[in-house]
């Protein structure tokens, strides 16, 4: 339900954050902007999503879930699947599903024990009436052998207009991989709901591909959203420059590691350069890197100066990156209420809402009154 636009909730909404913990304003190329604080109760938070009705639900990386009610009221929700907390490793993504008014369906995506290691993997359940428990909790993805490191999951979860789901999954620190397409190692995969594999993904007649993947040749894809066509982009790490975001088009190769703006982190060149025949350039780029994590595209709903920008949280930097795509300048939100972006999203009304993984807090930002 990431940039969903269903209105009706917006009451709802306004009431969760009519009595603010605390509140900044911060002048912008759109006017002056209110940062208003939702929650700061949180330890390592990594997702958050809007529920029907007012409400949100939020993911620590140590595998805790939790639903705040309208009023502000918050409950440890149970069922959670056993996830690997190690390194960048935990529970990472949650998404409700456009249908939860109806199916109380949740998709969400962890690091889940294989043999030998941990892999990135989706799962979906029902949140119970009294939101404090996931029931009929399934398994629809996991990657294969994602390995023994602790890094790179990708592990953002998006729902299509069309209702399958799109799964970014790192490399998991096993570079070469990501050009092998037996493996779901530096991934973009497409699944149905129910996790079988749908018949127009570009790869599920071959013999020597895995069905699910929808593009490859990523490093680390921690940021993806649908803009208001419906097309998927993502946001991924680089090395030591080189973060990307990429327009998502299905079987596309997008280079990596044979190609890169960046560098290794020994200042040595990565693969072939920055182009090689039969693969995809990013749309923007980041030199030096602002590690990226969590990536929004403005409906235009609340802020019409803003519609089709995209929302960059960055870790590294602590701030939100604002681009317009027209011709990719970017603008700088930086505030103490952005320490390490790590999640942003559009809320139903229009807002922005971001994660700071530092303060532990929640944030909406909205025009000032």
């Amino acid at each position: 339900m990431k940039q969903a636009l269903t209105a009706p909730r917006l009451a709802a909404l306004l009431c969760l954050v009519a009595a603010p913990l605390a509140a900044a304003t911060v002048e912008t190329n759109a006017g002056p902007m209110s940062i208003t604080e939702i929650t700061d109760d949180l330890d390592g938070p990594w997702a958050v999503d809007v529920l029907p009705g007012g409400g949100f639900v939020v993911t620590e990386i140590g595998g805790r879930l939790w639903h705040y009610g309208p009023d502000g009221a918050r409950i440890e929700v149970s069922g959670v699947p056993e996830v690997v907390a190690q390194g960048q490793g935990g529970l990472l993504d949650v998404t409700v599903a456009r249908d939860f008014a109806n199916s109380r369906e949740i998709f969400f995506t962890y690091s889940k024990a294989q043999p030998g290691g941990a892999g990135t993997a989706l799962g979906a359940a029902r949140l119970n009436e009294a939101g404090d428990a996931l029931t009929d909790v399934r398994l629809l993805f996991e990657m294969r052998e994602g390995g023994n490191t602790t890094r790179h999951y990708g592990s953002r979860v998006v729902e299509a207009p069309d209702g399958t789901l799109f799964v970014t999954v790192g490399e998991r620190g096993r570079a070469p991989l990501a050009q092998a397409l037996d493996h779901h190692n530096g991934t973009v995969v497409r699944v149905n709901r129910d996790g079988s594999v749908p018949d127009d993904n570009p790869f599920a007649e071959r013999e020597d591909a895995l069905p699910e993947i929808w593009s490859y040749g990523h490093r680390n894809p921690q940021g993806a959203a649908l803009d208001n066509a419906g097309q998927l982009w993502t946001v991924e790490h680089g090395a030591r420059g080189g973060d990307e975001i990429n327009r998502i088009e299905p079987g596309t190769n997008y280079g990596w590691p044979e190609i890169s703006y960046g560098t290794n982190y020994d200042g040595s060149k990565i693969g072939q350069g920055t182009e090689a025949p039969g693969m995809a350039q990013p749309e923007y780029y980041w030199d030096p890197s602002i590690a990226p994590s969590g990536m929004a595209i403005h409906s235009g709903e609340m802020i019409p100066e803003w519609e089709g920008h995209f929302f960059v949280g960055s870790l590294k930097f602590d701030y939100l990156s604002v681009l317009d795509p027209s011709d990719w300048t970017e603008e700088r939100i930086r505030t103490r209420e952005t320490a390490r972006v790590r999640d942003v999203i559009e809320a139903p009304d229009g807002a922005i809402w971001f994660i700071s993984e530092d303060r532990g807090a929640i944030y909406r930002l909205a025009p000032a009154e």
